[in-house]
């Protein structure tokens, strides 16, 4: 387990880091620390001095992460969903951070990981779930849900164009015998819309990237965190935000646009729901994507999109909700 750690290689590393703007004293934050690369190379950086707090909901990663940042004074490490960030900082006693890395990817041991069933390139259940305390399963939702809701998921959340031929035979199969096994939806995906000579793409990759983010309901909430995590930043501090898909990054994009005085909604200053109030610089006009060195050596980061932006002023903090906060054993 330690091995695979060490042979993960954090995608878009260098470019995340001149976005960042790590300082030694700052405090940082990396929502998504999976296997601790990132925060590896911001360790580094802070040298012992300042502050860097990490948070996963994958208790097998944390753990493997913490093993990774032990040698690092400066790193603290929490079993939680960034989306809880603005609970785990109160808990902390944060009022104001310098930085924060958000990276949306899978992490390389959920998707080697046969029996998590985020990959079909092996048989294994149909998991798919970020946190194992988690209930739901994507299994649970293929053999339960109607016809109707699967295609809307399909078609959402996988933008698959095939969404009502694939749920139909979904639902045709299913009564004959539940679909429990990665292998089993890859094939019946396949059987439905075929292959393209030469291609490299498998015909399931928009299915099961759908069912990964409704299992674990990926994009609910993802503009309110990062308009939270905006609103700590200290005045110069800085967000970076690395996306695999188009509907994430189409998220952060107008976030970060409506953070910036933009307006995205077209219509007449008068009648502009915006805002137009600007707290952020955009520091992307394009989002930044891996090098071909970079690809070559990581195929799993070809689909990387990095957006950033710097916080201009600090905005009032409000009152937040309190509530419950499940606070990791795994801390180094």
């Amino acid at each position: 387990m330690i091995d695979m750690a060490i042979r993960h290689h954090p995608v878009l590393v260098k470019e995340t880091l001149e976005f960042l703007r790590v300082r030694r004293g700052g405090v940082y934050v990396d929502c998504t620390v999976g296997l601790g690369g990132h925060s590896e190379a911001i360790a580094e950086i802070l040298d012992g001095e300042g502050r860097l707090v990490g948070l996963d909901r994958d208790g097998d990663a944390l753990s493997l992460a913490t093993d990774r940042l032990k040698g690092y004074s400066v790193v603290e490490l929490y079993q939680d969903n960034f989306k809880n960030l603005p609970l785990v900082l109160k808990r902390l006693s944060i009022d104001r951070i310098d930085g924060c890395l958000i990276d949306l990817g899978v992490s390389s041991l959920q998707l080697d990981a046969a029996e998590r069933g985020f990959s079909f390139r092996e048989k294994g259940p149909l998991d798919l779930r970020m946190d194992q305390g988690q209930r739901t399963t994507a299994a649970d939702l293929l053999n339960r849900l109607p016809e109707e809701a699967l295609v809307d998921i399909f078609k959402r959340l996988g933008e698959e164009p095939s969404a009502r031929r694939i749920a139909a035979e979904i639902v045709r199969r299913r009564r004959i015998a539940k679909i429990t096994t990665t292998t089993e939806l890859a094939e019946l995906v396949e059987q439905v819309k075929g292959r393209q000579p030469g291609s490299r793409i498998h015909p399931a990759t928009l299915v099961f990237q759908a069912l990964r983010l409704e299992v674990n309901q990926e994009l609910e909430g993802l503009s309110e965190l990062l308009a939270n995590v905006i609103r700590v930043l200290s005045a110069g501090g800085r967000l970076v935000v690395i996306s695999f898909h188009s509907l994430e990054d189409r998220i952060v994009k107008q976030t970060f646009q409506v953070k910036a005085g933009k307006c995205i909604c077209f219509k007449p200053a008068d009648r502009c729901t915006c805002g137009r109030i600007q707290v952020v610089k955009i520091l992307t006009k394009k989002p930044v994507t891996p090098s071909d060195e970079e690809v070559a050596r990581n195929p799993r980061s070809r689909s990387a999109k990095l957006r950033a932006v710097e916080k201009l002023v600090e905005e009032e903090q409000p009152e937040t909700a309190s509530g419950s906060m499940q606070q990791g054993s795994q801390r180094s």
